[in-house]
């Protein structure tokens, strides 16, 4: 059996510490419309995630995030009957938020589906959670209504905090969220404020982070962006991974491993032409 990575508590449940990315199997590369078009052809039926998982499994991986809905869940559903391994599902749905009762009802149908789904997790998305910001008073508005219909239905709440107040703002409120997603990565790709100021308010945070983006979308090679991210999170928290490939799952999780041992990883070289270089090693 593989070396198995990792693993923390969130909301009283066990996860491990890499969580599964799904960006570069639903076809969201933030690259180009060519790229997401190729994902999506390599990922287009559930036999084709299959490989992915059970590459993220032999190191105890067992921790998915996505918006569930199919082809996610039809593909985990899959995989769980083929591996004979229950996979932890962490979804991050877009509710309506509307503040009228038609809006409440869209929203905890929508909640409701995500427990039918069989999803452990729920945490809502930023596209939705940062209408409810108040800056001025430093409150995410009606967020307690969002948070007991998920509670209701029997899941760990959370926010998908793209907007790094958010943490700031349930920590200072009190609001019941167990985690938190926070884009992360040492270019400040996507994030909203600089790497410091990110960095500071993940470390400060009172419960769980889940990052995200830590190769900035292929911007950064995975030995630059895992060795960073690892160094500056807390033993609390995760780190999304995504692949393409079950080669790079394995290559990944090695990063990760020599990151969190302080030592170089054992990998190959890369291709070239003339591979008897002195700059080769």
């Amino acid at each position: 059996m593989e070396k198995q990575f990792p693993r923390t508590i969130v909301g009283g449940k066990s996860v491990s510490r890499m969580l599964i990315g799904t960006n570069w199997m639903l076809g969201y590369s933030h690259r180009t419309p060519s790229a997401d078009r190729s994902i999506k052809a390599r990922f287009s039926c559930p036999e084709a995630f299959l490989p992915m998982f059970e590459a993220y499994l032999q190191y105890g991986i067992d921790t998915v995030m996505a918006p569930m809905d199919d082809p996610m869940v039809e593909a985990i559903k899959y995989a769980e009957d083929k591996l004979g391994h229950k996979l932890i599902m962490i979804d991050t749905p877009q509710i309506n938020v509307d503040n009228n009762e038609a809006a409440r009802r869209e929203a905890e149908a929508r909640i409701k589906k995500s427990a039918a789904n069989g999803c452990d997790f729920c945490l809502i998305h930023h596209a939705s959670a940062e209408q409810l910001v108040n800056k001025n008073l430093g409150i995410i508005d009606r967020l307690d209504d969002y948070t007991k219909m998920i509670r209701d239905a029997g899941m760990i709440p959370g926010l998908s905090a793209h907007m790094p107040e958010l943490i700031t703002y349930t920590d200072n409120n009190g609001y019941d969220i167990e985690t938190y997603i926070q884009i992360f990565n040492c270019m400040g790709f996507l994030m909203q404020v600089e790497i410091e100021t990110v960095a500071s308010i993940i470390n400060n945070a009172k419960k769980p982070v889940m990052n995200i983006k830590s190769m900035a979308a292929g911007r950064v090679t995975p030995y630059v962006g895992l060795t960073f991210n690892w160094n500056v999170l807390r033993d609390c928290d995760m780190l999304t991974l995504g692949a393409f490939s079950p080669d790079e799952v394995h290559e990944d999780v090695e990063i990760s491993f020599a990151a969190l041992e302080h030592r170089f990883p054992n990998l190959e070289k890369r291709a070239s032409p003339v591979q008897d270089q002195a700059a080769f090693g």
